[in-house]
């Protein structure tokens, strides 16, 4: 049921709408904390729907959310979760969203 909840919830962290997904990064930032490591088993699914366009997005308010969430990915997850996700990314994006990854990688 954890693979469907997030299966769902992952569309909404790259809705067209922008309202919906800012609120939806704003809502994945508080549930990092509460969940921790126990998001391993989707977070090979949730950083790309995380960073994609969000990291590079012109709209000020996704942009702050998406970068939180990378914040809090890194504060409440061990590294080692992170790592090749993060690799995957900073590999295959541009511009911002790039340099943002490389420097969390760093």
């Amino acid at each position: 049921i954890f693979f469907q909840i997030f299966d769902a919830f992952k569309s909404r962290l790259h809705d067209s709408n922008s309202k919906v997904n800012q609120v939806a990064l704003e809502t994945m930032h508080k549930m990092i904390p509460l969940l921790k490591d126990n998001l391993s088993p989707v977070i090979n699914m949730l950083i790309p729907a995380m960073v994609d366009n969000n990291l590079n997005s012109k709209n000020p308010g996704i942009y702050a959310a998406a970068t939180n969430v990378i914040q809090a990915l890194c504060q409440h997850l061990d590294n080692y979760l992170l790592l090749q996700p993060f690799c995957t990314k900073a590999q295959f994006l541009n511009g911002k969203a790039k340099q943002d990854m490389t420097e969390k990688l760093a």
